[in-house]
């Protein structure tokens, strides 16, 4: 998933969360909501609560929407 399709998508994103990350609280959405960059934002905060390398989170990113994609 690119920066562009995560910027246009993040209302639907951000619906499938916390489901997914348990660990991220509205709170920190909405941190998210407000960044420029909602891509790079959420990305790090991924890093910061999972431990995952900016690698794998950008990973977790797209399977997060490939699973949604798929259930419509």
């Amino acid at each position: 998933m690119n920066k562009a399709l995560f910027e246009e998508k993040w209302k639907v994103i951000r619906s499938r969360i916390t489901p997914k990350w348990s660990l991220m609280a509205e709170y920190d959405l909405a941190k998210v909501d407000k960044a420029e960059v909602k891509f790079d934002k959420f990305t790090t905060m991924l890093q910061v609560k999972y431990g995952y390398t900016r690698q794998r989170a950008k990973e977790e990113i797209a399977k997060l929407w490939a699973e949604s994609e798929s259930k419509k």
